[in-house]
């Protein structure tokens, strides 16, 4: 299994490439193939320095659209629409084609580029959750006391915590080198058990800017200079605006030198200030104003050593070119040698290898967040396609919903109605929907072999075959013998249509599995940190202890199907024996009937809904219960209590309500609320599409 860890600053200039620099050099002596992503980076590759890094240094094949979620412009532009509840899924879907290549990725958050620092910080932080990854967040430790840097960790791990994100270790970074020793010592001391922090101290040297970050910060052309003059970090900045020997005075460690191309003797006087051994080494000449140098001087140059201080040219005025040099701070560059090795070292020295090794290569997220589980719907939905017809044809938020599942290949389509008016619809709107089948009952030359099974499977009931060759031109009637006949997988209805009318066809014709008497259905509720079934809050206004039963029974096996271990916690208004009463005793027996037809299962009931999610009630009313405390699956005991439930858990908690999801029948067949969206639709197509996946694996097996 592929594992992954989520490296962001908690603000701008935290430093975090140090700290991405040392996790890579720590794995690529323990992981495989190691992955580098980025979940918003800059325009392309050469423009984003962390790739550029990343990908230099390790010596990593990173094609740019595949390290990274999209690009600064792209999420702007999302933004700007309002579509910013789509950035998370795409970011994800980009990381999991990554993460399926690779043994290990290493994610670099956001730079702060924007101006609020909060927000961009709770979007990696939501980010790293919804990729299912630990987070290791880095502090900047500038200016700030040990006791104050134990501090913001303190918050920092209970923020974190709340929001329900892994957290593998905090690195405060930038820590004065008078106080690392103690704010180390106090990390270690002063911390809950379980939490890892590590001081890293200040260095100047990766706080300065090179000579490179100059030249490309300012577009500078390169005129003379060894490479490795490039690397030289920039400590001053000076503008060559006097007299030789008034300039040769102030020249300083690490100058960088700005003057016009016709001032040739302080040019000249710098180059060979840097020569000799009685003046500083300067940083580097930087040109400017266009101007060439003279041809004598050049000559001259010619003739000399061949010097390594970098001659740069620019074409803004003296004044302009120096003040945005001046602005820039240092960064950690792929060319820069000297910067790599001190990153690398101070990482080394600070952290405790073996510690955080250890940490990286068995963290592993066990929260499921709602997006996290709707992409695995819809990749498990692309991985054996499956073919679902959509009887509402000419409905825009269909129509928007199979553009999307066709485009991302999540299944085949069969869109019911006339021909011309669904065909006229898409057109309207501008879509693309590649490979769809449009269907139309009524002059479908499926209708009379359709009309004819129906007849035969509901003649008994006094249907006659004018009346089936009728029925035949019901979409509903005939996408459910699309399904039955084969045609089909399964069938999604229900945002124009009733409930009624999606499933009383289904009920004719599809009819229940084997052991079950009733249709029932489910809800996934995608809460922030974890996925829950909850059932029957759709169907069944007041089902009986045998119906309960099935019910726990059928859910059981839903969870199964979308990777939910089922608990199954049988809801009442009162936990184990303390209660009496028509209504618990009805719940009592269901919870018998449901053991007895299942004794594998892990069922408790009746008991109350605290004690079924909440592991310090369940250990005070039920302690030895393996569902107290842990239930993964609700059963309610009526329609009311259920329906009311889930719409409370999903507006108080925010949870993200997937369904109903139909559970029961012998193919699947869903049916959508007609306030749905389209992400609904989509959801709900991937979930039947899985649901005709395990259908199938369950003929094979008893065909075997």
């Amino acid at each position: 299994m592929s594992q992954g860890l989520y490296i962001t600053g908690t603000g701008p200039r935290s430093g975090k490439s140090v700290v991405i620099l040392g996790i890579m050099e720590l794995l690529a002596g323990r992981a495989g193939n190691v992955g580098f992503f980025r979940p918003v980076a800059y325009p392309d590759a050469e423009h984003d320095h962390s790739i550029q890094l990343i990908s230099r240094l390790q010596k990593l094949q990173l094609h740019f659209k595949c390290s990274c979620g999209c690009t600064y412009e792209e999420a702007a532009a999302i933004i700007r629409g309002g579509h910013v509840s789509t950035l998370p899924a795409q970011i994800l879907e980009k990381y999991k084609a990554l993460e399926g290549q690779c043994d290990f990725v290493v994610c670099a958050g956001t730079d702060y580029t924007g101006v609020n620092t909060a927000l961009e910080f709770d979007f990696n932080i939501s980010i790293a959750r919804n990729l299912g990854i630990p987070l290791l967040p880095v502090i900047s430790g500038l200016a700030r006391t040990p006791s104050e840097i134990v501090d913001s960790i303190k918050i920092l791990a209970e923020n974190l915590d709340a929001k329900n994100c892994d957290l593998l270790a905090v690195v405060a970074n930038h820590v004065e080198e008078k106080w690392k020793e103690e704010t180390a010592s106090r990390l270690r001391s002063e911390l809950k058990e379980g939490l890892c922090a590590y001081a890293v101290p200040r260095h100047f040297l990766l706080e300065k800017p090179s000579v490179a970050e100059v030249a490309r910060a300012l577009d500078a052309k390169i005129i003379s200079g060894e490479p490795e003059g490039l690397e030289r970090e920039i400590h001053r900045y000076k503008i060559g605006a006097m007299s030789l020997p008034g300039f040769l005075e102030e020249l300083g460690e690490g100058t960088l030198v700005f003057a016009p191309a016709d001032r040739s003797d302080i040019i000249l006087g710098a180059l060979l200030a840097d020569a000799s051994g009685t003046y500083p080494q300067v940083a580097g000449v930087v040109l400017t104003g266009g101007i060439k140098l003279e041809a004598p001087v050049q000559r001259l140059m010619a003739g000399l050593r061949k010097s390594p201080v970098p001659l740069l040219s620019v074409g803004e005025d003296i004044f302009a070119s120096a003040m945005a040099a001046s602005s820039l701070r240092g960064r950690i560059g792929p060319e820069n040698k000297r910067k790599i090795a001190v990153a690398q070292s101070l990482f080394e020295s600070s952290v405790d290898l073996s510690e955080i090794g250890e940490r990286l290569m068995v963290s592993r997220s066990s929260r499921t967040t709602p997006i996290m589980f709707e992409y695995g719907l819809i990749s498990r939905a692309k991985n054996n396609l499956q073919h679902i017809v959509l009887p509402e044809g000419s409905e825009e938020r269909i129509l928007r919903a199979a553009e999307i599942l066709l485009l991302r290949g999540v299944v085949e389509v069969s869109l019911l109605g006339g021909t011309r008016e669904i065909q006229d619809k898409i057109a309207e709107m501008g879509l693309s929907l590649p490979g769809v089948k449009i269907v139309d009952p009524t002059s479908s030359d499926l209708r009379e072999g359709f009309a004819e099974t129906y007849y035969q499977i509901r003649k008994q009931k006094g249907i006659s075959k004018e009346m089936a060759y009728d029925l035949m031109a019901d979409v509903s009637y005939f996408g459910t013998m699309m399904i039955h006949n084969g045609n089909a997988d399964g069938m999604v209805s229900g945002a124009v249509h009733t409930t009624q009318h999606t499933i009383r066809p289904a009920l004719e014709v599809i009819r229940t599995k084997p052991g079950c008497t009733i249709v029932s259905s489910v809800f996934l509720m995608c809460l922030p940190d974890r996925v829950l079934v909850y059932g029957d809050c759709a169907v069944n206004p007041d089902p009986n202890a045998q119906q309960l039963a099935e019910i726990a029974i059928c859910a059981a096996s839903t969870s199964e199907t979308f990777g939910i271990e089922p608990r199954i916690a049988m809801l009442s208004y009162s936990t184990g024996e303390s209660g009496k009463g028509a209504d618990v005793e009805k719940v009592r027996e269901a919870s018998r009937i449901a053991k007895e037809l299942r004794p594998d299962l892990k069922i408790e009931g009746p008991i109350q809904y605290d004690a079924a999610v909440d592991p310090e009630v369940a250990k005070v009313k039920m302690p030895q219960s393996e569902v107290a405390g842990r239930a993964t699956v609700f059963v309610f005991p009526d329609l009311n209590t259920g329906n009311n439930t889930y719409k409370a858990v999903q507006r108080s908690a925010s949870a993200v309500a997937i369904g109903p999801v139909l559970q029961g029948l012998n193919k699947p067949v869903n049916d959508l609320s007609r306030g749905c969206t389209v992400t609904d639709i989509v959801n709900t197509v991937a979930i039947t599409a899985i649901q005709a996946q395990a259908g199938k694996g369950s003929h094979e097996s008893n065909d075997r």
